[in-house]
């Protein structure tokens, strides 16, 4: 049988499909591996610009504290591909994994694009798990996701922001109408808040083509575990998605499950705060960080989310900044400096990942612009620019230097601008164990 690391290394191989937009492909290999997709239980199908993951858990959170049995389904992952196949809160088993991955290419899907693949491997795992409720959260668009071959009890559309632009269209209306492409016949519809106002129109007109919206409007007064008033907003998602379940015959999740799972829900890299961690590379002196804040924010909206919550904390951070070269990254750099103290310019280990001169010298550009008195530095890897903290000075990986001893109220550090350097953060600071860097799906191409 193939091991884990044996099936990484063959999806890693499916990488040169690129992205392939489309649902055919993926219901050719679905049918041909004895149609899974069938055996979910109730299907809750979530999506938008920002906000879908942390709906996602905490669906799952509410959900399992109800005692329903949950399979999740979600993108990027941040350290290791088996994160994004979820069965009752737990990552899908490595020997599993690769029994998956060995079904899925004996039906023909070797030929398919990493993300399909992998999401035909979820599917299979949670087909055999005799799930109560299976969600699954739209790797990109909605119209043409590999996930939308699937049928839906609900579709969840979070909110719609400028991404991606590039690939589902250069204005927010035509972003959504992308996005809302999940909403199908026979679906119950839930629109969330977590995206802009004006995109929520093209989202209800679309939406009543095919059923009667519920619109959320209003953040849960009930507490959430995640920071950040956004987050209240996406917890109503999340609530209205689970009377929606309900009422296309599906669990019932009483109150007390509701307010437990929302109090207990967790979601790293949002906004993942991490106290009193040391750095001891090989050959270097260790490296106290007091307290470094980890956040996912990757598009200008996202970003915006962020620069909130720090304000509700009265926190003027270092932002040690990593972006995907196919973002915007203009806009993105545009929200976050004008609240951080010092900009540390880097690169996740990612073949996406714009070079740190080039990212520098863009945020130096924006910081000029503006008329901000934001120092600005670049290094060569996140471990570089952790160990730059300590003096002001650049530090090479493995270097002999001073511990730092950042205060711990003056002195936060934020990853962000990209999940893949988050990713990286938690593996230094955290020991997390993770698949090679390339071990995820390439960047999405304008069609031709």
């Amino acid at each position: 049988m193939t091991t884990y690391g044996q099936a990484i290394a063959r999806l890693v191989t499916a990488r040169r499909f690129g992205v392939v937009l489309g649902l055919e492909r993926m219901r050719s290999l679905l049918d041909a591996l004895g149609c899974p997709d069938a055996r979910l239980g109730r299907v809750i199908h979530v999506g938008g610009t920002n906000g879908k993951g942390s709906t996602v858990a905490m669906l799952s959170s509410m959900l399992r504290a109800a005692g329903v049995r949950v399979g999740s389904y979600t993108s990027p992952h941040l350290n290791e591909l088996r994160e994004r196949i979820q069965i009752d809160g737990a990552p899908i088993a490595y020997d599993a994994f690769g029994r998956y991955a060995d079904r899925v290419v004996e039906a023909g899907g070797g030929e398919l694009t990493f993300f399909e693949q992998v999401t035909a491997i979820a599917l299979c795992a949670f087909a055999d798990a005799a799930l109560d409720v299976t969600i699954l959260e739209v790797g990109l668009g909605g119209r043409l996701d590999a996930t939308n071959a699937v049928r839906s009890d609900v579709a969840v559309v979070t909110g719609v922001a400028m991404d991606h632009e590039a690939i589902l269209g250069n204005t927010l209306d035509l972003i959504a109408r992308e996005k809302a492409g999940i909403f199908k016949p026979g679906a119950r519809i839930v629109i969330g808040a977590a995206g802009e106002p004006a995109a929520v129109a093209t989202l209800v007109a679309v939406a009543r083509t095919v059923g009667e919206p519920v619109v959320v409007t209003q953040p849960t007064a009930l507490a959430v575990a995640l920071p950040g008033d956004h987050q209240r907003i996406n917890a109503a998602t999340a609530l209205a998605a689970l009377d929606a379940v309900a009422a296309a015959g599906g669990p019932i999740v009483d109150e007390q499950a509701r307010a437990n799972g929302l109090a207990t829900v967790v979601h790293p890299g949002r906004f993942e705060i991490l106290e009193n961690r040391t750095l001891a590379p090989t050959g270097g002196m260790p490296l106290r960080i007091a307290r470094a804040i980890l956040d996912g924010a990757h598009n200008p909206h996202g970003a915006r989310h962020l620069v909130m919550t720090l304000r509700s904390r009265g926190m003027k951070p270092t932002l040690i900044l990593g972006v995907s070269a196919d973002k915007d990254v203009r806009a993105l750099v545009g929200e976050l400096v004008g609240d951080v103290s010092l900009v540390i310019a880097t690169r996740a280990k990612n073949d996406r990942a714009m070079p740190p001169l080039e990212l520098a010298k863009l945020v130096r550009e924006v910081v000029a612009e503006r008329g901000l008195d934001v120092a600005v530095r670049e290094s060569g890897t996140l471990l570089g620019a952790l160990y730059s903290l300590d003096d002001g000075a650049i530090v090479r990986p493995g270097a002999s230097v001073r511990p730092a001893h950042l205060d711990a109220t003056a002195g936060e550090v934020v990853v962000a601008g990209s999940l893949f350097l988050v990713g990286e953060a938690r593996e230094l600071l955290l020991g997390v164990r993770s698949d090679p860097a390339n071990a995820t799906d390439p960047a999405a191409r304008p069609p031709t």
